[in-house]
């Protein structure tokens, strides 16, 4: 894969959703919830009043329909915008 964010743009590969829950009941596939942390795999190179805060390899926190999903290869990604991320996880 080659893909390169332009401006402020990432890319981030979304986390897999949970398959069981904590007390071992298993979540059907109708019933998951899409994931809303993810793995920045690319970013821009920012633009000229906004600096990339975000880095490759940090793991993210997004909001529920943040971003625009793209599939290459059979896998499913997010590009969206720095300012839609709400947290990075340390």
């Amino acid at each position: 894969m080659n893909i390169k964010p332009l401006a402020d743009r990432v890319l981030i590969q979304p986390s897999a959703a949970e398959e069981v829950t904590a007390s071992g009941i298993i979540i059907p596939d109708s019933a998951k919830e899409k994931p809303l942390k993810g793995k920045v795999l690319a970013v821009g190179d920012g633009t000229k009043d906004e600096a990339m805060v975000v880095k490759v390899g940090d793991t993210v926190l997004y909001g529920k329909y943040a971003g625009t999903e793209i599939e290459v290869d059979a896998e499913k990604y997010l590009i969206m915008r720095q300012s839609d991320i709400l947290a990075i996880c340390q």
